[in-house]
């Protein structure tokens, strides 16, 4: 199975689906999970912000969702989500894949492992290699615009950044910037499971040259008309994405980890 988190329309381009109620040791996941089948492949979605997008991006209950995601079975995962550009040379409704992210979050649940053994759990390569491989070259036969790496500085949230903040995330050569990519995809390198992010560029950050504040209205419309493509580009990977193999960065993730 694939499991795929993302906004709340990607459900409605599968058919013939089956919604699933998952319990966790964390509390309940951001929304029941949509089960189908894309290729022949079974596929797991789950909406990160709920259903009605009613959770934001610093009351997901991430430790829920990625834990739900493994107990359904999924061992790949795929997280798209709409990003600010930190550069301007990032167009509009590009998809950059990242291969590292910077943590500017505070407060969140962001492990499984609070003791008494303690496990400290590698995130210096964070992005599975073979599905960001997979999805940079499907993603270029398409003719979808598409960056091979980068790094995505998550904030808090709910509020953008002040226009100070995100020159100094420009300054320091970080690419995009969201409010959820952290600490969904350590998450799942926590549960040996293997993630691969995809940015959307929705809009320039503040500190952009020449970059007016975002907007939430904004970023939905650019989101909203990404989504085309993002189906397009799920549509065809997914049927490609091999079983996780038992040697594996992400498959032994755990191993030399615990003392």
């Amino acid at each position: 199975m694939i499991g795929v988190f993302g906004g709340s329309g990607f459900y409605s381009f599968l058919e013939d689906v089956e919604e699933v109620e998952v319990d966790t040791p964390y509390g309940k996941p951001s929304a029941p999970f949509t089960i189908g089948e894309i290729g022949g492949r079974p596929v797991a979605f789950l909406p990160r912000h709920g259903r009605r997008h009613a959770l934001p991006p610093h009351a997901i209950n991430y430790r829920a969702n990625v834990w739900a995601m493994k107990a359904i079975g999924a061992r790949r995962v795929i997280g798209p989500c709409a990003s600010g550009a930190l550069q301007a040379d990032l167009e509009l409704g590009e998809f950059v894949v990242c291969d590292q992210f910077v943590d500017r979050t505070s407060g969140r649940k962001d492990t499984f492992y609070d003791g008494p053994e303690t496990t400290h759990v590698s995130a210096a390569d964070p992005y599975c290699p073979d599905l960001r491989a997979l999805l940079v070259e499907t993603a270029r036969e398409l003719g979808i615009p598409v960056r091979d790496g980068g790094t995505v500085v998550t904030i808090q949230g709910p509020r953008f950044s002040t226009r100070a903040e995100s020159k100094w995330f420009q300054e320091m050569g970080w690419d995009m910037i969201n409010m959820t990519a952290y600490p969904e995809g350590y998450l799942a390198r926590e549960l040996e499971l293997c993630y691969a992010n995809i940015s959307m560029v929705t809009d320039h950050d503040v500190g952009v040259e020449g970059a007016a504040p975002v907007s939430h209205e904004q970023v939905v419309t650019v989101f909203n008309e990404n989504n085309a493509r993002l189906r397009e580009l799920l549509f065809a990977v997914i049927p490609k994405v091999p079983e996780q193999p038992a040697e594996h960065l992400c498959a032994t993730a755990l191993r030399g980890a615990r003392f």
